[in-house]
């Protein structure tokens, strides 16, 4: 009796239970652990593409700008005179005209334009009347270098008819000037470039005013 009232007061022996659901959730954290490291790597792999794609953008507008080796322009820009002896009379037209023209060296660049002795030739009516001496200099960047240039103008080797029928139709002396200037664009040191600037310009001397006009360069 003592024994069965002691089976009677035992209590089964309950087993631990196991969530069902424990797997699942270890591999739902997994899967979620990849997604945001894939998410990550994407980030970082379009951070860098946006970074590759913006340095490109500048390197292109670098180049397009700073780097583009533009050709300096030599022109004629105006002229005041010093002796001026002109004859226009049919027996004996001639012109000895002293003549300091005011010259310019337009560099664009983005470095500084060094260029070599050269002269500038002006040419009446396709002769050579005179011609002028340019010194080696530098032209800075993005800047536009004027100087002074003298040129003793003469008719000496012009023919007599061609300068007489000039100056029954016109009060003026027309002249051309041509010349080349050589040198070199220096870019942040690092760049050298060659580049030969040509001049072309037409102008003309007012004889009664003593002027120099119509200035035209290309």
């Amino acid at each position: 009796m003592a024994e069965n009232n002691h089976q009677a007061g035992e209590k089964p022996y309950a087993s631990p239970q196991v969530n069902p659901y424990g797997r699942v959730d270890e591999e739902v954290a997994s899967v979620a652990q990849k997604d945001e490291k894939r998410k990550k790597r994407v980030k970082c792999f379009t951070y860098v593409a946006v970074f590759i794609l913006i340095q490109s953008i500048i390197f292109m507008i670098f180049g397009l700008t700073i780097m583009k080796v533009r050709t300096p322009k030599f022109h004629v820009r105006s002229a005041t005179f010093g002796a001026f002896e002109v004859s226009t009379l049919d027996t004996n037209p001639s012109f000895n005209i002293n003549m300091i023209a005011d010259l310019s060296v337009r560099n664009r660049n983005f470095g500084q334009y060094k260029y070599q002795n050269s002269t500038v030739e002006f040419f009446f009516r396709g002769t050579k009347v005179g011609e002028a001496r340019v010194v080696r200099s530098r032209a800075n960047a993005r800047s536009t270098r004027r100087f002074l240039a003298t040129v003793d103008l003469s008719s000496a080797g012009v023919p007599t008819e061609v300068l007489a029928n000039e100056f029954r139709t016109h009060a003026l002396i027309p002249l051309t000037s041509r010349s080349t200037l050589r040198g070199k664009v220096e870019i942040m040191k690092v760049m050298k470039k060659n580049k030969s600037s040509n001049m072309n310009c037409t102008m003309e001397i007012m004889i009664s005013s003593r002027q120099l006009g119509n200035i035209s360069c290309r």
